[in-house]
């Protein structure tokens, strides 16, 4: 494994993190909590010492099952958690739909603690605002109880991740985020597929010392080399949102593998997997800190922790890559 640190920060992250929702809801298949709780155990014997989590996930749960998982090891890992839904006074819809968020100091303050609890330490070592918009990024209320809050230790630092699906708009609110506050860091959704945010953004990232996380880095599976033309998922499974119509089947699934065939070049005596590749592509960038797959199984786990010791990517490689994206893979 290796591991970067938040710039400007003594906070340290493995580049291949664990991004808890897909053991503690039912989203990705995982249903048995001791199964989440032995892959989380296993991923740090492997070296994944970053945890990103939110107190939204199963309703504070994706932040208990950190706290089953590393009741004697907490020193051992770098935790960053999520706040911003009011899960108090909005129960979550079937659909999963978006929850109305709150803003406000008090509720901040209030949302800490109950973090905290949950998670069982007495400080989150990177707490992010969950799927703002421009209001809260500019919120100078927000951003002072924030400040507090690292001062008095409660918190370490600070930064957003944004979504919850990609959009145009995160480019502007990660430069926001990058060049007008104190944040630490910005999480996006990008990969080998889908960049319409993390393009325009890493220069700045590099200039202002600030760190990307990213996840979703295998494009909800298209990336993991086990999706084909005749793919299902089970009902509840959070791919299927993509797949809503015909259509949008059509393209994202049919049309990302066409692009995926056009990448075997990354596999091909290379000593590395598909996915591995597209972990190492996302490596390439210095502004990025830590990459969160989602991880379902104990063999997905071994072969995504050993993502960053595969063989790193040469300039040809990243040149042929370039060329794809800025010619749409040529389909």
């Amino acid at each position: 494994m290796q591991y970067r640190t938040f710039p400007g920060t003594d906070i340290s992250a493995s580049a291949v993190g664990f991004g808890v929702w897909t053991v503690a809801t039912t989203w990705w298949g995982i249903t048995d909590r001791a199964v989440g709780l032995d892959l989380l155990r296993r991923a740090l014997d492997l070296g994944i010492t970053f945890y990103d989590t939110a107190d939204t996930y199963s309703d504070g749960g994706a932040e208990t099952i950190l706290a089953e998982a590393f009741s004697d090891r907490r020193d051992e890992i770098t935790i960053a958690t999520k706040f911003g839904y009011d899960i108090y006074n909005h129960p979550p819809d079937a659909n999963q739909r978006e929850r109305p968020h709150n803003w406000t100091p008090e509720y901040l303050r209030f949302a800490v603690e109950k973090s905290l609890e949950r998670l069982q330490t007495d400080r989150i070592d990177f707490y992010q605002l969950h799927n703002p918009r421009m209001d809260a990024l500019s919120s100078d209320d927000l951003l002072a109880e924030l400040e507090s809050l690292k001062a008095a230790g409660k918190i370490r630092a600070y930064g957003a991740a944004l979504g919850p699906a990609i959009d145009p708009r995160q480019a502007d609110e990660s430069k926001h985020i990058i060049e007008n506050t104190g944040m630490a860091g910005v999480q996006i959704i990008y990969n080998l597929l889908e960049q319409q945010v993390g393009a325009p953004i890493f220069e700045t990232a590099r200039k202002h010392g600030k760190a990307v996380l990213t996840r979703v880095p295998h494009a909800s599976g298209l990336l993991e080399g086990n999706l084909n033309a005749d793919t299902t998922f089970a009902p509840g499974d959070h791919r299927n949102w993509r797949m809503t119509t015909n259509e949008a089947k059509r393209q994202w699934l049919d049309r990302g593998l066409l692009k995926v065939a056009k990448l075997d070049f990354l596999t091909e005596g290379t000593g590395r997997t598909i996915s591995q590749a597209a972990i190492q592509y996302i490596l390439s960038e210095p502004s990025i800190v830590s990459v969160l797959p989602n991880i379902y199984d104990a063999p997905q786990l071994a072969e995504l922790a050993a993502a960053a010791d595969a063989p790193p990517l040469t300039s040809d490689e990243l040149t042929k890559i370039a060329d794809l994206l800025a010619n749409d893979f040529y389909l």
